[in-house]
């Protein structure tokens, strides 16, 4: 006879999910009401207020579709980009050949602009691409790329894009909460996240904004959307302002809830302060690994302080560490992929996971678990190092809440 299903305790220490504050699980807990009950619709209007803050918008269409992050993704490209579009797609990692695929799925031609995993985009190699293919229509980019831990100039690629009259995706899934991001100052067209990242939200939810410029290319469409579900010119309908909704599909209500509770959360810290606690523990950590030897494989400048990819010492099997991460302490990292596979373990300091506690811990366990495997290191330089990173950055600002 099946049984009730109880997951262990884990600390989530990789590229995602990270761990869902328990606050945010309180909220999913709540009692369901109908997808339209006035009081659901008007924590939906409180959910856009505070997705346009979190995005720093003012777009109109901003919203959580009602899928994961890779939906927000194709949300962007199906509306957006049309048969016979040229599309400047930029790749420095997995998630750019997964715009590629989005692209020819909606029946346009990719231009791919190739840069070395572990490498922010090269602006010039954009300009050059641009420059060779001026029936470009659209330019897109990972923001934040999560099988690296690289973080490309988000300002300057949409700056080189609305020159060459094009619109510009971004994807800012790992970015959101995280680092800095500014879609009006910037000019993004268009970006999407996902919930389950630096907002310590569970998975399933990912938020989407789009300019005027894009609402206006998604009217003059001459083709369908290819996707009902994501159809924007649909889904406005029902993610409007006031209480009148046209139905569209049952929204997760349960999920929203959650995500509600996490946006009133990064609203309580202040959207600065919660990127400065991810900065701030992101020194700690490297501190420590540093201390270990062990070394990253993207440079300061372009190093994202919430994804950590960190090279794997000779003679050392990363697999069996990761193992023993698991099975020993609870904790949770991640593998390389695609070139990196073998080579790297990409470590996240996500959301509520951002914390000191998380940091002092996995530098113990890393360090115990190297030590069994043969690996030189002094015991306790880790932790030290770690601490003494935390003091020296007392002058910055103070996070309201999980420190």
């Amino acid at each position: 006879m099946p049984q009730s299903f109880h997951p262990p305790q884990r600390m989530l220490l990789g590229p995602g999910p990270s761990d869902v504050s328990p606050r945010v699980l309180e909220a999913m807990a709540r009692p369901t009401i109908g997808h339209l009950d006035p009081q659901f619709v008007a924590m939906m209007d409180e959910l856009k207020s505070m997705l346009q803050y979190a995005l720093r918008t003012k777009n109109a269409l901003t919203l959580p579709v009602s899928a994961p992050g890779s939906a927000g993704m194709e949300t962007a490209f199906v509306n957006l980009v049309e048969p016979g579009d040229t599309v400047i797609v930029c790749q420095n990692g997995v998630f750019g050949g997964r715009m590629k695929e989005n692209v020819e799925r909606c029946g346009a031609t990719p231009v791919m602009v190739e840069d070395e995993w572990g490498q922010p985009v090269d602006p010039q190699k954009l300009e050059d691409a641009l420059k060779a293919h001026p029936e470009a229509r659209t330019v897109a980019f990972v923001q934040a790329e999560t099988s690296t831990g690289a973080e490309s100039d988000t300002r300057t690629l949409v700056e080189i894009a609305h020159r060459h009259d094009c619109l510009a995706i971004v994807d800012a899934v790992t970015a959101l909460g995280g680092t800095p991001i500014e879609t009006d100052a910037w000019g993004i067209d268009a970006i999407y996240s996902g919930s389950q990242k630096c907002l310590s939200c569970t998975p399933g939810l990912s938020p989407v904004s789009f300019s005027e410029a894009a609402i206006a290319r998604i009217r003059a469409r001459t083709h369908k959307v290819q996707s009902w579900f994501l159809d924007l010119n649909l889904v406005m309908g029902y993610w409007g302002q006031g209480a009148k909704r046209a139905y569209h599909h049952t929204a997760p209500i349960n999920a929203l809830y959650g995500l509600h509770e996490s946006l009133v959360m990064l609203q309580e810290e202040g959207l600065e302060n919660a990127w400065a606690r991810h900065r701030r523990n992101h020194i700690a950590l490297r501190d420590g690994l540093e201390a270990m030897g062990l070394s990253f494989i993207v440079a300061t400048d372009y190093r994202l302080p919430q994804l950590n990819a960190v090279r794997v010492p000779a003679g050392v099997d990363e697999a069996a560490v990761r193992a023993a991460l698991l099975t020993d302490y609870s904790i949770e990292i991640g593998a390389g992929l695609g070139p990196l596979a073998g080579q790297i373990w990409r470590i996240g300091l996500m959301g509520y996971a951002s914390n000191p506690r998380n940091v002092y811990v996995l530098l113990g366990a890393l360090e115990s678990i190297l030590a069994a495997q043969g690996y030189k290191l002094t015991r306790g330089d880790a932790l030290a190092a770690a601490q003494a990173a935390h003091a020296a950055q007392t002058d910055a600002p103070k996070a309201a809440v999980n420190d």
